[in-house]
C-alpha cells in the first residue's frame, strides 16, 4: 500500500505529462504482481469497491473528530479523502498485511454492514499518506491528472509496443492483468483477444490552421458537418453489443435504447446525439448538447428519460462489417458500405452524416462560418483515399470548427479545486446582467488561465467574499464593483434548468478584464440573440 501511496502523491504533484509517464513506468517495473495490476486498475478506473461511499467516510471522520472541526477542515482542504486522512489521528497497531492486493481483496469481500469497521481498522494502521491512498482507491475519485489512456500509454512505452495493441486488448482483460504484464515483460505470449465486440482505436482529425489547406486539392477531399455530440463506436458481434466513447470507455449501460436498435454485425463510428422524429415528413430533429448531457454518466436510464431524450447515432464511418476489417480500405469505399448498412437500420436511431458539396476552400469556409443547424460546430474534411488509421495522422482528416463566441461576464461564485488546486478557489461561476438589473449565472469555467492568473483570482475571491457556502464563496458582484471575465464558448442552448434559460458549451476564461467596469459586462439579451 505504501508504494501505491507514494505513486499517487508523486503523480498529484507532477503536472507534466512526461513526468507522470515516467512515474507510472517506474511503478510497473518496481512493483510485483498482483499489486501493480490493482494499482493500474485503480488509476484506469477499472476497480469498483461498492461498499465504500463518501457518506461512509464522512460518518467515520465525524466519529473521530468534532463534526464542526471536520466541516471547517473539509472547507479549507477541499478534498474529502485528504481531509479524513489528515484528521484521523495517530496510527495504531492494526493488520500486519497491508499489501495493495490483500486490501483490495478484503474490501471486495466485505459486506456493507462490516465496511465501517474494516475501513477504520485500515485507517488506524496507516500513516496519513497511506490513508489518503486507501480512501482514493476505495472511492475511485483519484483526481491525480492521469486518464485511463495515459495509463495505457505508460504501459505501451514500458513494454515497448504500440498503444493500439493495448487498446485493442483492454476490454478482454481483467484486473490484476497478470497475463498482460507477463506479455509486456517477454515472459509469455500476447493475450488472445477474448472480448466480442471489442473497441477499435479511433482515427482523429487535425484542426485546420493557417496555410494547412493551401497546397491541397479540394477535389481530393469530402466534407461533412461536424455535429456537437460525443464521438462513439457502436459495435455488434456474435450477439454482443457495446457502445464505446472515443477513449474506449464502455458506456452501453447509459444508452440501452440505442443498444437495442443495433441490428447488424459490425462496427460503426459516429456521433452520439439526442434526436426526435419530426412531426411531419421524414427525418429527425437533432437536440442540443445539453439534452444529450441528460443521458450521459448515468448508471441506469428511466423509461421516461428514454422517451423524452431518445439516443441517436449519426454515422461517419464503418470500421468492420461481419468478420471483415474495413479499416485498410479507402474512405470512399467504406462510405459506400456504410450507406448501404445504415439504410437497413431503424431511421429513428441511425442515419449517415450528410456530405457537403463544394469546389473551393473559400466556399467551404463560408459554409463553415454559417452552418444550417445550431448543433453543428464546424466541418470535417476527409481525403477520399484515406485508410482508417488510429491516432492523429496529419493530412488525411481535418476538422475546421467555427470560431468561438465570446462575451464579457461578471464573476459571481468561486469553489475550491481538487488535487494540486485544492488550496485555491479555481472553479468560477459567472453571470450577465438580466433585464431587471440583477446578475444571472450563465456558466462555469475552471481553465483558460495561467498559474499566475490563478493566484490573482484566488486572492481576489478571498478579498471580496460576501457569503460562504461550504467550499463555495459568493464574491461581490454589483454594477459598482466586480471582476469581468472574457468568456469564450463553443455553443449555446436553451436550458430550463438554468435561471438564465441558457447553457454554454465548453466555456473557458479567455482573459481577465481588470480594466472593465462590471456594469459594462454583457446582458442576457446578447446571449438570447445568439440563440435566435
Amino acid at each position: 500500500m505504501q508504494r501505491f501511496a507514494a505513486l499517487l502523491e508523486r503523480l498529484a504533484l507532477s503536472p507534466q505529462r512526461l513526468a507522470k509517464l515516467r512515474l507510472l513506468k517506474e511503478y510497473f517495473s518496481d512493483t510485483p504482481d498482483p499489486d501493480r495490476g490493482w494499482g493500474l486498475a485503480a488509476i484506469a478506473g477499472a476497480l469498483d469497491l461498492p461498499t465504500v461511499k463518501p457518506a461512509l467516510l464522512r460518518a467515520l471522520a465525524e466519529e473521530r473528530a468534532d463534526p464542526v472541526l471536520f466541516a471547517l477542515s473539509y472547507d479549507y482542504v477541499g478534498d474529502l479523502a485528504e481531509t479524513v486522512a489528515l484528521i484521523w489521528g495517530e496510527s495504531r497497531p492494526g493488520p500486519n498485511d497491508l499489501g495493495l492486493a490483500s486490501v483490495v481483496a478484503r474490501l471486495r469481500a466485505t459486506a456493507k454492514s462490516e465496511a465501517p469497521g474494516v475501513l477504520a481498522g485500515y485507517l488506524d494502521a496507516l500513516d496519513p499518506s497511506g490513508r489518503y491512498a486507501l480512501l482514493k482507491l476505495s472511492t475511485g475519485a483519484l483526481r491525480i491528472g492521469v486518464s485511463a489512456r495515459l495509463a495505457k500509454q505508460a504501459l505501451a512505452e514500458w513494454g515497448d509496443i504500440d498503444i493500439i495493441e493495448i487498446e485493442e486488448l483492454w476490454h478482454g482483460l481483467e484486473p490484476p492483468y497478470e497475463s498482460l504484464f507477463a506479455w509486456l515483460e517477454g515472459r509469455a505470449d500476447k493475450p488472445a483477444q477474448a472480448a466480442l465486440a471489442p473497441f477499435r482505436p479511433v482515427m482523429l482529425a487535425n484542426p485546420v490552421e493557417a496555410g494547412d489547406l493551401d497546397a491541397r486539392a479540394p477535389a481530393e477531399y469530402a466534407a461533412e458537418w461536424k455535429w456537437d455530440g460525443i464521438r462513439v463506436q457502436a459495435t455488434a458481434e456474435g450477439g454482443v453489443r457495446r457502445l464505446y466513447s472515443r477513449t474506449g470507455d464502455d458506456i452501453s449501460h447509459a444508452f440501452p435504447d440505442l443498444i437495442e436498435a443495433m441490428a447488424y454485425e459490425g462496427c460503426l463510428d459516429g456521433e452520439l446525439l439526442v434526436a426526435r422524429r419530426e412531426d411531419e415528413g421524414e427525418g429527425v430533429r437533432i437536440a442540443s448538447f445539453s439534452d444529450l448531457q441528460q443521458r450521459l454518466n448515468r448508471k441506469s436510464v428511466s423509461a421516461k428519460l428514454r422517451a423524452s431524450h431518445p439516443a441517436f447515432l449519426r454515422a461517419y464511418d464503418l470500421l468492420a462489417e461481419g468478420c471483415e476489417n474495413l479499416r485498410p480500405l479507402p474512405w470512399s469505399a467504406r462510405r459506400a458500405r456504410l450507406t448501404a448498412l445504415v439504410g437497413r437500420l431503424d431511421p429513428t436511431r441511425f442515419d449517415v452524416s450528410e456530405q457537403i458539396t463544394f469546389t473551393e476552400w473559400d466556399e467551404i469556409a463560408r459554409l463553415r462560418a454559417a452552418p444550417p443547424h445550431p448543433v453543428i460546430e464546424g466541418v470535417m474534411l476527409k481525403h477520399r483515399d484515406s485508410a482508417y488509421v488510429p491516432g492523429r495522422p496529419k493530412g488525411p482528416w481535418w476538422k475546421w470548427k467555427k470560431d468561438p463566441h465570446t462575451i464579457d461576464a461578471v464573476l459571481m461564485y468561486a469553489q475550491r479545486g481538487h488535487g494540486k488546486r485544492s488550496s485555491f478557489y479555481s472553479d468560477y461561476t459567472f453571470g450577465v446582467w438580466a433585464r431587471d438589473g440583477t446578475l444571472v449565472p450563465v456558466g462555469k469555467a475552471y481553465f483558460g488561465f495561467t498559474d499566475e492568473e490563478l493566484r490573482q483570482l484566488d486572492k481576489y475571491v478571498r478579498d471580496n467574499t460576501t457569503e460562504r457556502y461550504g467550499p463555495v464563496r459568493a464574491v461581490r458582484a454589483d454594477p459598482g464593483q466586480g471582476l469581468v471575465l472574457e468568456i469564450a464558448f463553443e455553443g449555446l442552448a436553451r436550458s430550463p434548468r438554468h435561471k438564465s434559460g441558457v447553457a454554454m458549451r465548453f466555456p473557458r476564461i479567455a482573459r481577465l478584464r481588470w480594466d472593465k467596469p462590471a456594469a459594462e459586462a454583457d446582458r442576457l439579451e446578447t446571449l438570447e440573440a445568439l440563440l435566435a
